[in-house]
């Protein structure tokens, strides 16, 4: 299905954006952060908006291996610690995929232990050579996560994209699903996304994007912010790599100065503060990593010449 005009697009983004209901008064009806008290918290977070003009806090939350753990009653009690302190910070966006093993099915047992209705914005991905079996991985999805709808689901690295998109497109314009996306990952296949970020009426991209990885600001982060499109940084520590490696070095002056508190805001706010950037997506398993992640929600971002320093400082690391 190529795209046809963008008036249709918007008219079925906002069609589907009366689903925003089930994520965004549904499950957001009724249920406070222990953590936030009275304090207004909303009102500070960097956020970012949607095809649909609704607003997105820019830290989202992956779960690519840290939430694979089966159904080891201990891991899955932590982890839904890591998921609460995530909340608790403001965050709502929480990515997974069925590739990912288990994690579908522990970030819905963490929703249930956590209960409330807490607000997330779910996101998850069809991944399956069989491109009639696209309805059945959206309802899998929505089983494992114990909700009645997703609010975003993306073709996970290209496979059978086209069949799949054609169903999901078809999906969001009955009001099944808010938004619908393509993913890649590691750099992969950017001439194919590219192409179909202008032939598709896609809302969301997610593909790598860190202070150590910067090819989507080649073309990807351009045209997503041309077309209108969110763009999801998975991948913002490289796995973890680039963190543990800024980690060995003592945190800048400067960056303190410029109010960065820690190597977890510095590496995200670089991302989030490009202008095309939606949110970025960092994964963990400790809840101690996750406050430090969620301190990048808050607070200044870094203006083109504190990029430019910032990408020069680790450069020399």
């Amino acid at each position: 299905m190529a795209e046809t005009d963008l008036s249709r697009r918007r008219a079925l983004q906002l069609a589907a954006a009366g689903l925003g209901g089930t994520l965004g008064a549904t499950l957001g009806s009724g249920w406070a952060p222990a953590a936030l008290g009275a304090e207004p918290l909303d009102q500070e977070r960097i956020t970012r908006p949607l095809p649909d003009g609704q607003n997105l806090p820019a830290i989202g939350m992956g779960t690519w291996i840290t939430f694979n753990v089966g159904s080891d009653p201990e891991a899955r009690t932590q982890r839904t610690e890591v998921l609460r302190a995530f909340l608790d910070a403001g965050g709502e966006l929480v990515d997974s995929s069925p590739m990912y093993g288990s994690a579908e099915a522990a970030v819905g047992h963490a929703l249930a232990e956590i209960g409330g209705n807490p607000p997330v914005f779910a996101a998850s991905k069809v991944w399956t050579p069989d491109g009639d079996a696209t309805a059945e991985q959206v309802a899998q999805s929505e089983r494992r996560w114990g909700l009645a709808h997703m609010d975003l689901m993306q073709v996970h690295n290209l496979v059978a994209w086209e069949p799949h998109l054609e169903h999901l497109l078809d999906m969001r314009e009955q009001g099944r699903l808010r938004f619908v996306g393509i993913t890649t990952s590691h750099g992969r296949r950017h001439a194919e996304i590219e192409r179909i970020m202008r032939e598709w009426p896609i809302d969301f991209v997610q593909a790598s994007y860190s202070l150590a990885n910067r090819e989507a600001e080649e073309r990807l982060l351009p045209l997503a912010g041309e077309r209108g499109i969110a763009f999801i940084a998975n991948r913002p520590f490289q796995g973890g790599r680039l963190i543990d490696r800024v980690k060995r070095h003592p945190f800048p002056d400067w960056a303190l100065e410029a109010g960065l508190t820690n190597w977890a805001d510095f590496l995200l706010k670089f991302l989030i503060a490009h202008p095309a950037v939606t949110c970025a997506i960092p994964a963990t398993s400790r809840v101690e990593h996750m406050r430090e992640n969620m301190t990048a929600l808050r607070g200044p971002l870094p203006d083109e010449r504190l990029r430019r320093r910032m990408a020069e400082h680790l450069r020399a690391r």
